[in-house]
């Protein structure tokens, strides 16, 4: 399977998923840790994909919805954005609406 498959078939596949550097119990850089925070403190299950074990995902993701830098995360098959976005929106209180949303459309 082609990776931009691949990457298109884990976002439709995950009402949320985060792609990071690390896991959200490890993470291996700042941004990745505050989104997935975030995603966390939303109480909502969500999938991540470390991009530092998959050479050919941290290569092509920014390809895939051109956005150049991680973290990236998709609610419902589309991207809301990095960290600050991601940031914003939780401090707001749209993050756990949305990713509740798309967790009750999931098959």
């Amino acid at each position: 399977m082609d990776v931009l498959e691949r990457i298109d078939e884990q976002v439709k596949g995950n009402p949320v998923v985060i792609y990071m550097k690390g896991t959200p119990q490890f993470p291996q850089c700042g941004f990745s840790m505050r989104a997935a925070k975030a995603l966390q403190e939303c109480e909502v299950p969500f999938a991540y994909v470390n991009v530092l074990q998959d050479p050919e995902i941290f290569e092509n993701l920014p390809r895939y919805a051109d956005w150049p830098t991680f973290p990236q995360i998709y609610v419902a098959g589309e991207l809301i954005g990095g960290c600050d976005i991601t940031l914003e929106l939780h401090a707001n209180g749209e993050l756990r609406g949305m990713m509740e949303r798309a967790a009750r459309a999931a098959p």
